[in-house]
């Protein structure tokens, strides 16, 4: 018992520092970048083309916001406008698809998924997902009305406020992630030695097969539909290291979960944007299974057609 806590405390800290000083830097940097004209010159530069995704210029703002900040910066933008439902709905689904870019491609890297491909795909998701919704609905014109949730911003002046605040918010990041990683990586030690989690894996194994995954990655899965990206991405650093999940599996399931990932919560988080939530979970869950299928099955043709090359050169 003791020594399973004391491992799990062990695994738990080193995780949070890995993972810490990816977000902890990143965290600071957004946080100052939100005070500059930085943020400003790109919802500019992409405010005429928000046509295409069937929204008007403003809704520019909290693309840009949600995308480089979080899913609650994005929705504390959007209720400071004036849109339609079919508007609130496309940013909905876009953002849930692309939000936190700079903190979560980064802790991808860690992990060892190339960036690139992480921010092709969910930014890729976001557009190709908006076009379709908009060229599909028809409806939603009607002005949204919004839940008991206010957006109130502080405005913050002053170079020395701006980086107090900017490493305030990372010291909270790094913290948030220690109270999650922690006691998560202390259960996952129990259910390791007490050989529930080769029950679990054995259970998801259909799931995961389906997908084209081996059964040894859905404790990841599973930690990252449940808690996202970020916080998931400590599981998935050990997955790679003591359950030996292989390189394809560990893109597999982070192509996976940057499309369904904290389900839950970053479902939830919408209610009070008025919006239909339902078809915005379907969208995430639906777009995430065929997305990973396909991926594994081009993957899986390329290494056959890799190895019959291979034998026939020989």
């Amino acid at each position: 018992m003791k020594q399973t806590i004391k491992d799990g405390l062990k695994v738990g800290l080193h995780t949070t520092w890995t993972l810490g000083k990816v977000i902890f830097p990143i965290t600071i940097l957004v946080g100052v970048l939100q005070h500059t004209p930085v943020l400003q010159f790109i919802i500019d530069f992409i405010a005429p083309f928000m046509g295409i995704f069937g929204l008007s210029g403003e809704a520019a703002i909290p693309l840009v916001v949600g995308n480089f900040l979080n899913l609650y910066a994005g929705i504390g933008a959007i209720l400071t406008l004036e849109l339609t439902v079919k508007e609130v709905f496309i940013l909905a689904v876009m953002l849930s698809f692309s939000h936190n870019l700079l903190v979560e491609s980064t802790v991808a890297a860690k992990v060892g998924i190339k960036i690139w491909v992480i921010l092709t795909v969910r930014l890729g998701l976001a557009i190709f997902s908006a076009i379709i919704i908009n060229l599909a609905w028809k409806g939603g014109g009607e002005i949204a009305q919004y839940g008991l949730i206010t957006a109130s911003e502080e405005k913050i002046t002053g170079y020395l406020p701006i980086l107090m605040d900017a490493v305030q918010k990372g010291l909270m990041g790094v913290f948030q992630l220690a109270l999650i990683v922690i006691p998560l990586m202390v259960a996952v030690q129990f259910f390791k030695d007490l050989g529930w989690l080769q029950k679990f894996s054995k259970w998801m194994a259909p799931f995961t097969r389906m997908l084209g995954m081996n059964e040894n990655t859905s404790t990841t899965l599973a930690a990252g539909l449940m808690i996202g990206l970020a916080y998931g991405a400590g599981m998935m650093i050990q997955a790679v290291k003591e359950d030996g999940v292989s390189k394809r599996d560990i893109t597999l399931a982070f192509i996976f979960l940057v499309a369904c990932h904290a389900v839950i919560e970053d479902t939830l988080i919408f209610i009070p944007l008025g919006i239909p939530i339902w078809p915005l979970l379907l969208i995430r869950v639906v777009t995430a299974v065929i997305l990973t299928i396909l991926v594994a099955f081009i993957w899986k043709r390329v290494e056959v057609g890799k190895r019959k090359e291979a034998v026939y050169d020989h």
